[in-house]
């Protein structure tokens, strides 16, 4: 499966970014799909995930601020970033996630930077 992130930028503490994220594969729907991040100079870490029936899971620091969605029919996955904050930045990247702690299943993909300014 390819990935394809984008729709990230810069913006200011408090403000808002949507990002997407498009799979290869013509089996997407079944996917369970995962948006995950790595700040400067830190390992990945997991910031929402979608099953294929659309339950969802967030990272404790992001609940409240993000919603993970999906479209199956576009083959695409969606994170609408709100009240974003300093240590939100990092590249961001998507992903199937595979096991109870949502692993990363395939190669990474093309990341989206996104920077939050103070």
């Amino acid at each position: 499966v390819q990935l394809q992130a984008s729709g990230g930028g810069l913006v200011q503490a408090g403000g808002s970014l949507r990002l997407s994220c498009e799979a290869s594969g013509s089996t997407f729907s079944s996917y369970v799909m995962g948006w995950y991040r790595r700040p400067p100079g830190k390992q990945w870490e997991l910031v929402a995930a979608i099953n294929s029936d659309g339950s969802t899971k967030y990272e404790d620091s992001v609940k409240g601020r993000f919603t993970i969605s999906r479209d199956n029919a576009k083959n695409t996955v969606y994170l609408q970033m709100s009240s974003l904050k300093p240590e939100d930045t990092a590249v961001y990247y998507c992903n199937r996630a595979y096991g109870t702690y949502y692993y990363p299943y395939d190669r990474w993909g093309q990341g989206t930077q996104v920077t939050v300014s103070s």
